[in-house]
């Protein structure tokens, strides 16, 4: 066991760490502000123009939305049970949402009042600790559970071996003490690797670029379309006695009066180029294939519409590389709920279980693309050949895990 840091050192590492989680919540959140980069645009103009682009949180949601938790097979120690008394569909889906976002996120877990394990997500940005990159387990953890109206903490945990020491204020408050032997605070980790073992976040630098970069492309188109709508006209020869013309006025107006001036000349009148809005479009559309590349999506998934429609098989090859994005959290995220059905049920017996023992147990994924009429119909000549080559090769439990139906089973 490492030598423990103490909850002083694991302040100033969440410190250090949340202010990059913060701002990819406000990515996600479509509420941060890039910096302004551009030569001709004042920024009091451009301020007003300010575009946003949701492009990052749909990169997010795209792979969240498919990775659905089933179930723990192989359940000897119940692990489903202590899930499902701790309002599952939520539990899940935020711990992987959370996870995306800022590469990580943890679930506390504690007694509750009935000394049944409560399981509690805690985002990024409030938790943080000292790893075992073999396990994914802590040695020690840290989380802010409450903060004041200004945001500093105000209730907070250390969690070490056998023992979760509660502060308020600074001060501490109280402090439970268990048999499991390893902290009650669980990393759920996208991507992790030997460089960043707390993983790396969906809304990578490269998204945020081209996301800011179409930003700045639409605050350009909207302030070009104001000169696009209303083109620019000119008066060449006025006398200058002449009454200057009053703008909107000018802009508006469906026909103006010119005289003479004493001389008797003319004025003559004309209208600047009116600017093109094609090049940004077209400008637009190279930001989405950028990102659409970077994170797996398609240019219809960022609201460039194809002519025809797309078939069920179409859409599912289209985003071959977001079934095996969803493929690889998979794995990530199911070793992090194993850990945490691991403590948990330590915590509910009361007895500092072997993680060896949990071996057998395997988290179940529902399929990151449902099964069409068409699909479940290949599926089902190929289950038949294949059973007639290699009897009871294919069960109902194997096509489950193929199709996401549960069948009804016959005995």
């Amino acid at each position: 066991m490492a030598e423990l840091r103490g909850p002083e050192y694991l302040a100033k590492k969440l410190d250090a760490v949340s202010r990059r989680v913060r701002m990819r919540y406000r990515q996600y959140d479509m509420k941060h502000q890039d910096r302004s980069v551009g030569l001709t645009i004042p920024e009091p103009l451009r301020a007003q123009y300010r575009a946003t682009l949701g492009w990052c949180a749909k990169a997010v949601d795209a792979l969240a939305d498919r990775l659905i938790f089933r179930e723990f097979a192989n359940d000897n120690f119940d692990f489903n049970q202590i899930f499902a008394m701790n309002n599952p569909d939520t539990l899940f889906d935020s711990a992987i949402l959370s996870a995306l976002i800022a590469s990580c996120s943890f679930i506390y877990i504690s007694p509750g009042d009935d000394d049944f394990p409560r399981l509690q997500v805690i985002d990024g940005a409030n938790a943080t600790g000292v790893i075992d990159e073999i396990t994914g387990l802590l040695y020690e953890g840290y989380a802010v559970l409450s903060r004041d109206d200004n945001g500093k903490p105000e209730r907070v945990a250390y969690f070490e071996p056998e023992r979760t020491t509660y502060y308020l204020n600074g001060k501490p408050e109280s402090e439970t003490v268990h048999k499991v032997d390893y902290p009650l605070l669980v990393p759920i980790i996208h991507r992790p690797d030997a460089v960043r073992p707390f993983g790396r976040s969906r809304i990578t630098r490269a998204a945020m670029y081209y996301q800011a970069y179409a930003k700045r492309t639409l605050e350009r188109a909207d302030i070009t379309a104001e000169f696009y709508s209303w083109p620019q006209k000119y008066v060449v020869g006025l006398s200058q006695d002449a009454e200057p013309l009053e703008t909107w006025k000018a802009t508006v107006s469906s026909m103006l009066q010119f005289t003479k001036d004493d001389e008797g000349d003319s004025p003559s009148l004309g209208q600047f180029t009116q600017p093109s809005m094609s090049p940004f479009t077209e400008q637009l559309r190279t930001a989405a294939a950028g990102f659409a590349g970077e994170t797996g999506l398609t240019l219809d998934d960022l609201g460039f519409v194809t002519d025809n429609p797309s078939s069920a098989d179409a859409i599912k090859a289209s985003h071959e590389t977001l079934r095996i994005t969803a493929k690889k959290a998979q794995r990530c995220f199911g070793s992090g709920f194993l850990n945490a059905g691991y403590l948990a049920a330590c915590l509910r017996d009361d007895y500092p279980y072997l993680r060896s023992q949990f071996y057998r147990t395997i988290p179940k994924w529902e399929p990151t693309f449902e099964a069409d009429a068409s699909t479940l119909s290949l599926i089902g000549d190929g289950v038949i050949k294949i059973n007639q080559a290699i009897p009871g090769y294919f069960d109902s439990e194997t096509l489950r895990d193929m199709t996401g139906i549960e069948g009804a089973v016959n005995g």
